[in-house]
């Protein structure tokens, strides 16, 4: 009886180990997709934001009337001492302030009445919606150049008064009525977006402790305030964050209304910027300014979202 030998295993063909430069970048790539995919657009984000917010730095420091001829000049803190002793600076930050407290003392509890409104059903509630949300959808501008015109004492509405004997209404040439009259005309134009954002809020709070509120016998203005109200807290922080960053930055309202207000009277702080650096040509001072303002943007945010996660 013939042994019989165990055949070897019969190993599968390998080809030569593919050294080449195409195939090793090849493996590069695979080993480190995670990586190579996202970095073109972090890439991206970098260079549209990071690089002109360290150039605005940068330029603070500097003394420059964007001219090609004279470079930008060292001054070290010189430009921040000159803004802090600045007193149209202390009137364009007052106003800006002002502005934003009248857009959320208004805006905040209108939009959560409009919400309110809206969440009960009724007929016709589609159209009035709809309708409601056109002031949003409309072009900034076109709308703005519209509300100018109607605001015009010679031949807006107001000169429809005249034969009453009603003297003409300057609400754009009045210092003390300028910034309310801006932010009435926001109201119109903003207050749907605050009242969509509670409606979304509205539509998921959930219907239990509303259910037994009912049955408790508690009124309509007891589920608001103990109830709805707090529930619907996070959200209110959330549309008072975007409100406060769109009011602190207001351009397009006060620009294409007054041009850029009257004097020092409707003065933001972004008009005073824009008038520095493309008026004036103080870039040094406007860039020091923006800073400031980056600044001040950035602790309202930062305190909003600690208020939020407080919640």
């Amino acid at each position: 009886m013939s042994k019989m030998h165990a055949a070897a295993p019969i190993s599968p063909h390998r080809g030569p180990r593919d050294d080449s430069l195409g195939a090793r970048l090849t493996s590069f790539v695979d080993h480190h997709a995670n990586v190579l995919y996202p970095a073109p657009a972090i890439i991206a984000l970098l260079a549209l934001f990071v690089v002109p917010i360290a150039f605005t730095v940068y330029l603070s420091f500097q003394s420059w009337s964007l001219s090609a001829t004279y470079l930008p000049k060292f001054v070290g803190l010189q430009n921040y001492v000159n803004l802090v002793t600045e007193s149209r600076f202390h009137q364009a930050l007052l106003n800006t302030f002002y502005y934003t407290i009248l857009v959320l003392i208004i805006q905040l509890p209108l939009g959560i009445v409009m919400a309110l409104i809206f969440n009960r059903p009724f007929w016709g509630r589609g159209v009035a919606r709809t309708l409601f949300l056109f002031p949003m959808m409309a072009t900034p501008v076109a709308s703005l150049i519209g509300w100018r015109l109607i605001l015009d004492p010679s031949t807006g509405v107001f000169r429809l008064l005249a034969p009453l004997g009603v003297p003409p209404i300057t609400l754009l040439a009045t210092d003390k009525l300028l910034i309310p009259t801006f932010v009435a005309i926001d109201t119109w134009q903003w207050t749907p977006f605050v009242a969509l954002l509670m409606l979304a809020g509205l539509s998921g709070l959930p219907v239990e402790p509303f259910e037994a509120a009912t049955i408790d016998g508690a009124s309509s203005w007891q589920i608001f305030w103990q109830i709805t109200l707090p529930l619907l807290r996070p959200v209110v922080i959330v549309a008072a964050l975007f409100r406060i960053i769109d009011t602190l930055k207001v351009f397009d309202t006060i620009f294409v209304l007054t041009t850029g207000g009257v004097g020092s009277a409707g003065e933001t702080l972004n008009i005073y910027a824009y008038r520095e650096s493309f008026e004036y040509f103080h870039m040094g001072y406007a860039a020091s300014l923006l800073v400031v303002f980056f600044l001040i943007i950035l602790l309202f945010s930062l305190v909003l979202m600690r208020i939020r996660r407080g919640e």
